[in-house]
């Protein structure tokens, strides 16, 4: 189950990189902000789903306390990516206090990628120092 999260936990990181790729998509995009970036929303809602799937995969199997607590860090830091869009948004699309807060979107995601990266080290490690348990035969 421990190779579970580990595999869990680097789906999510690939998801995180196509994140990217999708922001940098929309962004230069010529069709309407909110059309150019439903791809991003999207994933980042998959993305969100994903993380606390790996939170529960951690605590089922019984994976280190640490590795369960970055999982949850990083369900903590996708949420407030939703935050700093609505903060962002209540100061007024194009303003400039509005673009100063979204701004903090993109460090908060490389925050994300650093939480996740260490997370699948951390977990691989974990894996790899942890035998494989010898099946029983069944009666």
């Amino acid at each position: 189950m421990k190779r579970v999260f580990t595999g869990l936990a680097g789906l999510l990181l690939l998801a995180v990189i196509a994140q990217f790729y999708l922001a940098a998509s929309g962004a230069f995009d010529k069709a309407p902000i909110e059309e150019a970036f439903q791809p991003h929303r999207m994933l980042g809602y998959a993305i969100l789903g994903l993380s606390v799937v790996l939170v529960v995969a951690g605590a089922v199997a019984r994976v280190p306390g640490r590795l369960i607590g970055m999982a949850g860090l990083v369900v903590g830091l996708v949420l407030v990516q939703s935050l700093i869009r609505e903060v962002a948004k209540a100061f007024g699309d194009g303003s400039p206090v509005g673009d100063l807060v979204f701004g903090l979107h993109a460090v908060n995601a490389l925050a994300i990628v650093g939480v996740i990266a260490t997370l699948v080290r951390r977990s691989r490690q974990g894996a790899a120092a942890t035998p494989a348990k010898p099946r029983q035969p069944v009666s």
